[in-house]
């Protein structure tokens, strides 16, 4: 069964997110490789939002009863197969959670031409989920 309330406030915590990282979209390249107090706030703050739309994910999927994921990716991968996401938001947010691997495991330094990319053209992605599950309470 759904849990309205937790949906509630994994989005509730999305929206924060979104909007403290969101103060950061005009920001260069080299803005970004200068200061490493921006880096962390960013780099942070997106891992958080996105590991918050795959807690959402994840309860919807073990609550429709979808087979179990093995990584974050495939969570988001589930729910486009089910067609709760469509197939460009999903390939998308498939994309989001292979850049918070690389947050967190560090696979390899963080690129900051892939950061402000995110931050200038990809945080409307992480929006559109949100808005998206809204609808699955």
């Amino acid at each position: 069964m759904v849990d309205p309330d937790l949906i509630l406030r994994k989005l509730a915590d999305l929206d924060q997110y979104l909007a403290q990282v969101s103060e950061y979209r005009g920001i260069t390249v080299e803005e970004y490789r200068r200061d490493w107090k921006i880096q962390r706030i960013v780099e942070r703050t997106l891992q958080m939002a996105i590991e918050a739309c795959v807690d959402v994910a994840s309860h919807i999927i073990a609550d429709r009863g979808l087979r179990v994921p093995a990584t974050y990716a495939e969570a988001f991968e589930i729910l486009g197969e089910a067609g709760l996401l469509d197939a460009a938001l999903t390939a998308q947010m498939v994309r989001m959670a292979g850049f918070r691997n690389v947050l967190v495991h560090e696979y390899a330094r963080v690129d900051a031409e892939v950061v402000v990319g995110i931050l200038a053209g990809r945080l409307d992605d992480l929006a559109r989920f949100r808005t998206t599950a809204v609808g699955w309470r």
